[in-house]
């Protein structure tokens, strides 16, 4: 399996807003998680990848393949689950995935259902599959959302923001239906969600504001910080103060207090607590200081 090599790839738009900004990366096989805040530019890059919009300048290049050059080759190996996506609610599952299975060159008959019948076990719908997708809950809708992603056996797997609005037990079972794709394809996983990437990937990347501010591997980004975070918990009237004075990076309230965490190469003493770090904790260093 080949990794996709992104080069300097940038877009603006014809507002003047430069949404990505030489943005690099090498992304092997697996989970590489992509996480940043809303508006970062985020589902512009999963949009070019792939290829539903041309960037102004760099190169994508899956293995050998000039994704640029060839999108209609790119998309034969291409899963996109989009941030929103449509069904036909008058549709079953089954029916829609038979169509789209079509779309995407499946023309045998027999071997298009066998890939149908898989895939509606491998999601949890098999049991549902005569029922209309109108009918479906959230949680249904992006597990259907996955399987249309499936139908070409993708080497290269794009979600955007995929457990956004699902409840914990959707959210666990869309992790381990990801998990077990992610071990013979390359999967991107676009989210603001801190949980997700700390959950699910062994490589990943923060952008904020169009531009990669970080990356790596999430334990070693992690590591990274340890020894540098303290916590504590002050008046509310104080935090400003605070904020001068201090790198503030995170900031929550508890029982009429504020709690902070602060980022200090030494220890800043006036009962500063030292505190293991997290990956919210790296991430809100890199949004917050930005």
């Amino acid at each position: 399996m080949e990794d996709l090599i992104i080069t300097k790839l940038s877009k603006t738009y014809h507002t003047g807003i430069k949404a990505i900004q030489n943005i690099s990366l090498q992304i092997p096989k697996g989970m590489y998680g992509l996480l940043g805040p809303n508006g970062a530019g985020k589902s512009t890059l999963m949009r070019t990848l792939a290829t539903l919009q041309a960037p102004d300048t760099g190169s994508i290049y899956l293995g050998q393949l000039n994704v640029l050059e060839n999108p209609v080759e790119l998309r034969k190996v291409l899963g996109y689950l989009p941030q929103q996506f449509g069904v036909y609610p008058k549709l079953s599952s089954e029916m829609l995935l038979d169509h789209l299975a079509v779309l995407k060159g499946i023309m045998n008959g027999a071997e298009r259902k066998e890939i149908i019948q898989a895939l509606l076990h491998k999601v949890n719908l098999y049991e549902v599959k005569k029922q209309n997708l109108g009918e479906f809950s959230g949680g249904m809708k992006q597990r259907f959302g996955i399987a249309q992603a499936l139908l070409n056996n993708p080497m290269l797997l794009i979600v955007d923001e995929p457990t956004a609005g699902l409840d914990p037990v959707e959210r666990n079972r869309f992790y381990d239906l990801l998990s077990e794709v992610s071990q013979q394809t390359i999967v991107i996983l676009s989210t603001h969600i801190v949980e997700d990437v700390k959950q699910l990937c062994t490589n990943m990347a923060i952008i904020n504001k169009g531009q990669v501010v970080m990356e790596g591997k999430p334990q070693v980004i992690i590591d990274n910080l340890q020894g540098k975070l303290y916590q504590k918990t002050i008046q509310k009237s104080e935090l400003e103060s605070y904020k001068e004075t201090y790198r503030v990076i995170s900031q929550r309230l508890y029982q009429g207090n504020q709690i902070i965490h602060i980022i200090s190469e030494t220890h800043p003493g006036s009962d500063f607590k030292a505190i293991d770090a997290n990956l919210e904790d790296v991430y809100m260093s890199q949004i917050l200081n930005a």
